[in-house]
């Protein structure tokens, strides 16, 4: 069996927060809003700053969580398919999403939200599983 290799590293960017921010510094002008508007974005930023997706030859990893700290995977042969996608707002700082639609059963459904160079990493992806299924002798078949 082929070793793992780990192919690439990234986290949601802090755009991902851009309408809370926004809320937020609206909020401060009062000083009742500053109160829960400050700590609320301070929170916001952790959670990003925290999540972390972790791609090897194998499998996705995504590791979350400001105080309790949590790691899902996916192992790649199990992805059966692959989305991209980038709002406006995105588009115009260079981010993107990708998604995954896999047949495992606790993570059928794989976000990853905000990041650069979005389209190239579902390629990447997109390569991997097709490698893995082929280590592995693994065929999807299509049911309907």
């Amino acid at each position: 069996m082929a070793q793992e290799e780990h192919v690439w590293t990234g986290g949601p960017s802090q755009m991902t927060n851009l309408g809370a921010y926004a809320v937020c510094g609206l909020l401060t002008l009062t000083v009742i809003g500053a109160v829960f508007a400050i700590p609320y974005a301070i929170w916001k930023y952790l959670v990003v700053k925290c999540q972390r997706y972790e791609l090897t030859s194998q499998r996705l990893k995504i590791h979350s969580g400001v105080f309790n700290k949590r790691m899902e995977e996916i192992e790649l042969y199990r992805v059966k398919d692959t989305k991209f996608d980038q709002p406006l707002l995105f588009r115009l700082f260079g981010l993107g999403n990708v998604t995954l639609v896999s047949s495992d059963v606790t993570t059928p459904v794989v976000f990853i939200h905000g990041i650069q160079d979005a389209q190239q990493l579902r390629e990447r992806i997109r390569t991997l599983v097709e490698n893995c299924r082929e280590q592995k002798r693994v065929r999807v078949g299509e049911f309907e």
